[in-house]
């Protein structure tokens, strides 16, 4: 069978991470993105190193592979005008630039659904399109901050962290990209197969990406503090100091927490009233934690790790990257993919976590470099090669 999205053509004219994500996973899937660039500067994730690879950055490798780039100034009335001609054969087309520009460069939705009924038009922003700060140009750190994730991330009694990674910006793309594919699937069982505008917030995913610790302040009133490593609903979830090492702890359920008790000798504790249940440990977690801290510090890393596995409670080893990626499961996942990069030679991503046993998901182009595809696409729109010379004789590609 051919890809699951073959056929689907889109036109990605967003940048840094949220955006270029989610066409990513799209792109996996067997869509053509065509991925437009400003003319000698590019995607800014390009710029966004060390470490560098044959002159790219590892940032804009991530997340730009099985795309073509075409380099357009949409300051030029002839750049836009490819814009055009590109919606008029485009089933979907994104974009994050900031609140008004696509309406002052006459390619806002009302302008484009001219062009093109069918069109899917996603619009990726910081802050949406409705509320004060609208016209705000969104930062996944700046997001963290303002909707509360720092404020429940750190050290109890510490100060607030970021996520170590863009979680909203990535959390953005997944929900974009679900939109996407719910529109395709929509316009699909539409008599007239019209599109539909679509539009998606970092701050509202960040919202929304609260989870149980908003539903909790919600229901409760109460605002959540910081637990550091542990966790705010469920105890004990955390690490603990072993003979050697640290390792996870996520002991989820009271079934578990009573096997715990078992294999480490102490069978008593999960009869205690205080211990018995969940939120009876939630409550006394300042009783029980020095209890489970003087337990596993009686046995070394491995022998914990063969005691809970045995008895199905989870837990695991506090990797770092090297450890993670030599790990035996991740190499029988064979998720790290290698590719041929014109530069780079060959060139290993982390590939698609998505498995489908007809239509899988695969790399099968590495992350263009800037404008590597501009004739190309060009010639595909009917550009004769005469056309192409003037438009970039013009400044306009």
């Amino acid at each position: 069978m051919a890809k699951a999205l073959a056929g689907v053509k889109i036109l990605d004219l967003s940048r840094i991470l949220a955006g270029p994500f989610c066409t990513q996973i799209l792109g996996d899937l067997g869509a053509d993105i065509i991925k437009v660039e400003q003319p000698g500067a590019g995607d800014g994730s390009r710029a966004w190193g060390p470490p560098f690879a044959g002159g790219e950055a590892a940032y804009y490798l991530c997340i730009n592979r099985n795309k073509r780039s075409l380099t357009l100034n949409l300051k030029s009335e002839a750049g836009r005008e490819v814009v055009r001609k590109l919606v008029r054969e485009a089933d979907v087309f994104v974009e994050n630039f900031k609140y008004g520009d696509m309406e002052r460069l006459g390619l806002s939705y009302e302008e484009l659904r001219q062009l093109n009924p069918s069109l899917i038009y996603c619009t990726i922003s910081g802050y949406g399109s409705t509320g004060p700060y609208k016209e705000r140009a969104g930062f996944d750190f700046v997001i963290q901050a303002e909707t509360g994730i720092m404020s429940i991330n750190g050290e109890a009694g510490g100060d607030p962290l970021r996520v170590g990674i863009a979680v909203i910006d990535i959390t953005t793309g997944l929900y974009a990209s679900n939109a996407i594919l719910a529109a395709l699937f929509a316009r699909e069982r539409h008599p007239e197969k019209l599109g539909q505008k679509l539009e998606v917030s970092l701050y509202e995913c960040a919202l929304a990406w609260l989870a149980n610790i908003a539903s909790s302040y919600l229901i409760s009133g109460k605002v959540p503090t910081r637990y550091g490593n542990a966790h705010a609903s469920v105890v004990p979830y955390q690490p603990f100091e072993t003979q050697d090492i640290s390792i996870a702890v996520g002991i989820g359920t009271d079934g578990q927490f009573a096997k715990f008790c078992q294999l480490a000798g102490r069978p008593e504790l999960a009869q205690d009233e205080r211990f018995r249940e969940n939120a009876g440990r939630v409550l006394n977690r300042g009783e029980l934690l020095p209890i489970m801290e003087k337990i596993f510090l009686s046995r070394p890393a491995q022998e914990w790790q063969e005691l809970l596995e045995a008895a199905d409670v989870p837990s695991g080893p506090i990797n770092t990257l090297d450890r993670v990626f030599s790990d035996p499961h991740t190499l029988a996942l064979e998720i790290v993919k290698e590719i041929e990069h014109p530069t780079i030679g060959r060139l290993k991503l982390v590939g698609s976590p998505l498995h489908m046993s007809e239509t899988p998901p695969s790399i099968d182009m590495p992350p263009p470099l800037l404008g590597q595809h501009t004739n190309e696409i060009l010639e595909e729109l009917g550009y004769s090669p005469e056309e192409i010379q003037a438009l970039r004789n013009s400044g306009a590609i």
